[in-house]
């Protein structure tokens, strides 16, 4: 039996880069067509990246309403290796109005070109900046007092934007609030910025930041303008208020007795610490897998050559192929390698192990996963439909027990392999909101030939997922991928592309809780700066 594990492991093999340096990528747009005669298009674009021979989205921009001519705040962040060619695939949308998805929109374009492209090249519309080393955020909160009125029949919709000024003297836009209408006096929502974002890491970096007149044609009102820098937003002292006349320099030119058009108050400074993967990785945080199994009898008779569970003697089926190449590194970041087989089968059961002991679910690392899938084969009847809502529950109760901890000491990672199109969905999208509140992430590779376009919805990639009643997920913690687009690619494509956002969602679920790594230091917490 360890042959096949071999056989699959040497088949699919084991490839890593170091990434050399990370980069931030900003895009902006001129010229967009209208295409609808009465309204201006509500772009926003979508990053790409193709990984042997296949397009993966990587992320997408913010929808800009009422604009042909964008600058996207969203900071797509991407690592950046020198010694291969890493291809981007731009695409522009006009997104429908109350729609933030891309089923219903229409797609104006896209350009094509290499991450070392935009890197070499400065003038243009995507540009590239290396990051440097300063991985701590910090997050602001901004409100305004007897800002100028901009409307004849209400008052101004304001919003802020700020920007760093680089070394060449261009500007980078960093930041931009939501508008706060009909109101002269706004307050902002707090919002989260890397220090590399906000000034590249230089606390005297001169920051430009400038109010306007919200207008649903997109031609906003200018209202004012001021500079500050990072190291005078963090040198508040003994709670005295910092704030600032906003100026418009035409007004300030033209009118005699002109002071300002309002003041912009800086309400909460708080610089966070941000830790890695690995540190919490390194103080003590086990990931804890499961792997889930589809048994359903859509998968064919496991004796018959024609079977996705087949077992041939030398050559291993897709299911194992998936299984070994994502739990062979799983297991490395678990430090008893005890890993959790469960297998999907209907209508007996919803879930059962996979080595058929209920109390000791646990295998030997991923070759004890194998050997167990293996030796049940001969020993199941498959049956009907494909539930994977139950599964998703029972990790989400562990996952729940240990949110209460209130400590970094275990992260849940369930992988599920299946041959087709689920038909619990409402269920299962109940479990996924409710699991995006817990230290879980879930993985879902479909095996086979099925249409799985149905399968895109959980991953969240088409908009935000939300259970039946609307409920949105807190975070995307789903990853979907089909396996027979990497049937052709080459070693260790599929672990990379299913592993890619597990170290981000590990990062932002304890970030977001506030949760350190337990080797850090109590004298390391945050530094808060509050007026």
């Amino acid at each position: 039996m360890s042959n096949i594990y071999e056989s699959a492991e040497a088949t699919l093999g084991f490839i890593s880069s170091p990434c050399l340096t990370k980069v931030e990528l900003r895009v902006a747009c001129r010229g967009i067509s209208d295409r609808d005669a009465l309204s201006k298009p509500d772009p926003c674009v979508v990053l790409k990246m193709q990984s042997h021979g296949q397009w993966f989205e990587v992320d997408r921009t913010e929808v800009i309403r009422s604009s042909s001519g964008p600058v996207f705040s969203k900071i797509f962040l991407v690592d950046y290796y020198f010694e291969e060619v890493q291809r981007l695939r731009l695409e522009l949308h006009d997104i429908s109005s109350g729609n933030n998805g891309l089923r219903d929109a229409d797609f104006l374009g896209a350009m094509e070109c290499t991450l070392g492209q935009v890197s070499a090249l400065r003038k243009q519309s995507v540009t590239a900046e290396e990051l440097s080393g300063n991985d701590d955020y910090v997050e602001l909160s901004f409100s305004a007092r007897k800002l100028d009125d901009k409307d004849f029949f209400s008052k101004s919709d304001p919003f802020l934007e700020i920007f760093r000024i680089n070394d060449d003297g261009t500007e980078s836009l960093v930041h931009r609030t939501e508008t706060v209408m009909n109101n002269l006096s706004p307050v902002w929502k707090s919002f989260k910025v890397s220090l590399n974002t906000l000034c590249s890491g230089d606390h005297e970096r001169a920051l430009k930041c400038t109010v306007w007149d919200w207008d649903s044609n997109g031609k906003h009102d200018f209202i004012g303008e001021f500079q500050t820098t990072f190291k005078e937003l963090r040198a508040e002292q003994d709670g005295k208020q910092i704030q600032w006349e906003c100026i418009n320099p035409k007004y300030q030119v033209k009118k005699k007795n002109y002071r300002n058009s309002g003041m912009v108050i800086l309400n909460h400074c708080k610089i966070i610490k941000m830790y890695s993967f690995l540190d919490y990785i390194m103080g003590g945080c086990q990931i804890q897998f499961t792997v889930a199994i589809d048994f359903t009898a859509s998968n064919g008779d496991p004796r018959n050559s024609c079977s996705l569970h087949y077992i041939h003697p030398y050559q291993p089926n897709e299911y194992l192929k998936a299984l070994v190449a994502v739990g062979e590194i799983c297991q490395d970041y678990d430090r008893f390698e005890n890993m959790k087989g469960k297998c999907i089968c209907q209508p007996v059961s919803h879930d059962f192990a996979v080595n058929f002991d209920e109390d000791n679910p646990e295998c030997a690392g991923i070759q004890g996963v194998v050997e167990a899938y293996q030796n049940c084969l001969p020993k199941i009847q498959l049956y009907g439909p494909t539930n994977i809502a139950p599964i998703i529950q029972k990790v989400a109760s562990s996952a729940s027990e240990e949110m209460h901890t209130k400590e970094a000491m275990e992260y849940f990672i369930l992988l599920i392999l299946t041959d087709g199109v689920i038909t619990d969905m409402a269920d299962t999208r109940e479990a996924i909101v409710h699991a995006s509140h817990l230290p879980m992430s879930v993985i879902i590779v479909g095996v086979g030939n099925a249409d799985f376009t149905d399968m895109q919805i959980l991953d969240g990639d088409d908009g935000i997922l939300r259970s039946p009643k609307g409920e949105p997920v807190l975070r995307d913690i789903v990853q979907f991928v089909p396996f027979k687009d990497f049937k052709h690619a080459s070693p260790a494509a599929l672990a990379k592309s299913v592993l890619a956002e597990v170290p981000n969602q590990v990062v932002d679920y304890y970030n977001a809780k506030g949760i350190k790594p337990k080797c850090i230091s109590d004298y390391e917490t945050t530094r808060t700066f509050s007026p």
